[in-house]
């Protein structure tokens, strides 16, 4: 009788640990002292298996069941197990007899008298479901598709798929499903307020992380990211870890030196960073002021500006977004900004492969309420830009009621006489999250 590999046990609890406790996947992973204690094989197999099986979860759910006798309810700990086994099996690419005996083995540890169940389950998963995943694949790569073969690949809700494809077309809808189980790429930036790009990548060279250039002005990708957190840069926000398409995003602001910016949606900060350090390489500092509805991210906020050297050019205020076209605020928010910036609250669903509990948590009937919210904020936040001023509109999702729809209704509503679009684009950096940008100039 084979036992379940170490990686395996261990992916196994922190899968379990994560739904008893309802935490973030990726915040167990970097806390867990058992994945610690792995080889770096073992840490990268369990740390796959268990972001993979977290982003999976519902579509891992619906072939389980559908090979259970109905009505018939499994032990939560057996249920984790069977997932692990069967995204593997599914996603993976591991043979199918290793995936039925481990995943077997891994129901046994938890459940001796569920092993019988584990492997009738398993073994229909590999006739039936592995089939039909690969021609659901064959399918995307013929370009004869559709919103349940999205859904198959990428184990993805069907709705939101559907909702994809209206909004990105096929070609970019079956990159964004695909994407949506690969791992991130494990990519920083540089605080180029602190560092000239070269200084930055020898901190990076200095701490064995093996850093590339990446295809962005004070970018990198790491090939040897597990040395990071052993650095203290990150501590000492010498450098972010960033994806590129935030990094894009924070560009595409690219302040003057000495102007006064206006940033909406602070939360930690790390765009703040990103974009003083823009204007500092083009020259000097702007002066940014960030508003954050959340008191506790402001304050984070506000102790990552000091450990980045900024908090001179930098104040956090705590305030709504909606609120910034009215009356009696805050002193650092009184009179008009060269550049609005606008990172709005939304979907994340153009960061699945970072953060692998959106995809399952999301709530079709939420989204109009956030275009609601995004439509608002946009149109206070840009009440203050000066004429002749730049306001950016961003999300990290990929839903045209989003995005576009958005700067639409801004642009048709009472204020739109004042703006000229410029452009709009979503980000397409390879291994990345997918983000909108839109940039308007006040007339």
């Amino acid at each position: 009788m084979a036992r379940a590999t170490a990686a395996r046990r261990s992916a196994l609890s922190l899968v379990s640990e994560r739904r008893r406790r309802d935490a973030r996947a990726r915040e167990l992973l970097r806390a867990s002292d058992e994945l610690s204690a792995l080889s770096e094989r073992e840490r990268a197999q369990a740390t796959r298996l268990v972001l993979g099986t977290v982003a999976a979860e519902g579509e891992l759910d619906r072939v389980i069941d559908a090979h259970l006798r109905r009505g018939a309810r499994l032990e939560p700990r057996v249920r984790d197990a069977l997932r692990l086994a069967a995204f593997e099996l599914l996603y993976l690419g591991t043979r199918d007899d290793v995936c039925v005996s481990q995943g077997v083995e891994l129901v046994r540890g938890v459940s001796p008298r569920a092993a019988g169940l584990a492997n009738a389950v398993l073994r229909r998963v590999a006739e039936k479901d592995a089939p039909a995943l690969s021609r659901a694949r064959e399918r995307v790569v013929a370009g004869a598709f559709d919103a349940r073969d999205l859904a198959r690949i990428g184990a993805l809700p069907e709705w939101l798929c559907a909702r994809a494809l209206a909004s990105l077309g096929d070609g970019r809808a079956a990159a964004w499903a695909v994407a949506a189980l690969a791992p991130a790429a494990p990519a920083v930036a540089a605080n180029r307020a602190r560092w000239k790009d070269d200084e930055a990548r020898r901190l990076l060279e200095a701490a064995g992380c093996a850093p590339e250039e990446g295809p962005l002005a004070g970018s990198f990708t790491l090939g040897a990211p597990a040395r990071l957190a052993a650095s203290g840069l990150v501590e000492r926000v010498d450098v972010l870890p960033c994806d590129l398409a935030a990094q894009e995003v924070a560009l595409a602001c690219s302040p003057e030196p000495g102007s006064r910016v206006l940033e909406v949606g602070q939360g930690r900060g790390t765009k703040t960073v990103l974009i003083e350090g823009a204007s500092v390489s083009a020259g000097g500092p702007c002066e940014i002021v960030s508003v954050e509805v959340d008191a506790s991210k402001s304050e984070l906020a506000g102790r990552r500006m000091a450990a980045a050297g900024i908090s001179e050019h930098v104040r956090c205020v705590v305030a709504d977004g909606r609120a910034l076209a009215g009356e009696g605020l805050p002193d650092d928010l009184l009179g008009s900004f060269d550049l609005v910036f606008v990172d709005a609250p939304c979907s994340g669903s153009g960061t699945l492969a970072r953060h692998p509990e959106i995809a399952w948590s999301l709530r079709e009937e939420a989204l109009p309420g956030l275009a609601a919210l995004q439509a608002d904020i946009l149109r206070a936040a840009s009440a203050r830009v000066a004429p002749g001023g730049l306001v950016v509109y961003s999300t990290c999702s990929v839903l045209a009621e989003e995005d576009e729809r958005v700067v639409e209704a801004l642009l048709s509503g009472p204020a739109g006489g004042r703006f000229e679009l410029l452009d709009t684009r979503r980000t397409d950096q390879p291994g990345s999250d997918t983000h909108f940008v839109a940039r308007l100039r006040r007339r």
